[in-house]
């Protein structure tokens, strides 16, 4: 995917990347959107600017996503991307959705979601277990309408951890071929997770984006 992100940049190899900050403190969101955006883009993470990051008051990860990303746009300047993604599970009426990366409480890790989520399911069979990732990418421009879009994944919620890569549910989302997003290699992740196929959408108009010449 990085390639295919690459190829929409000017043939001038002089040429230098664009800035494009991204509005997460989350270590791991950071870690798979620079592998997607670089080299393309010169990827900095909100920490090296003074800014204050936006309140997640949506009810929607859309909402969430415009939020983040234009809070960021506007303290910078530059151009923002911000993700806001969850787990959607279909016994659970879509929890814990939204509010995914605090489902424990608003202190709690991924570890405590993660526990959360199998006490919750801990009385659902194999065959109702269903579940999706949802991410959503929100891409902030000064000057420009903020571009939005989304990508999902289908799989159920596993009966155990398994796999050390990834985070946040990863370990508990399993595909239909039986492995978990923790278990994929992150080159295989970065092209079925649901940040990656939000992450191919949006390919689809950066190549206007690079044309306008943002700093």
């Amino acid at each position: 995917m990085t390639n295919q992100i690459a190829t929409t940049r000017s043939n001038d190899h002089e040429s230098q990347p664009a800035t494009i900050v991204l509005a997460t403190a989350n270590a791991g969101k950071i870690a798979e959107l620079r592998h997607l955006l670089e080299p393309a883009w010169r990827v900095r993470g909100m920490n090296e600017f003074n800014v204050v990051a936006a309140e997640e008051t949506g009810t929607t990860f859309e909402e969430n996503a415009i939020l983040k990303a234009e809070a960021i746009r506007n303290q910078t300047g530059l151009v923002c991307l911000a993700d806001d993604s969850g787990l959607e599970v279909d016994a659970l009426n879509g929890e814990p959705g939204v509010y995914s990366a605090r489902y424990a409480g608003p202190d709690a890790n991924d570890a405590a979601n993660r526990q959360k989520l199998l006490q919750a399911m801990n009385d659902k069979g194999a065959d109702n277990r269903s579940c999706r990732f949802v991410g959503v990418l929100a891409l902030a421009i000064p000057g420009r309408d903020t571009i939005i879009v989304r990508g999902e994944c289908e799989g159920t919620v596993g009966f155990e951890e398994r796999g050390t890569n990834g985070f946040g549910y990863d370990s508990l989302f399993v595909f239909h071929d039986g492995r978990t997003m923790a278990e994929l290699e992150p080159a295989e992740k970065d092209q079925v997770s649901h940040r990656a196929r939000a992450m191919q959408q949006l390919l689809r108009v950066l190549p206007d984006v690079l044309a306008a010449e943002v700093p």
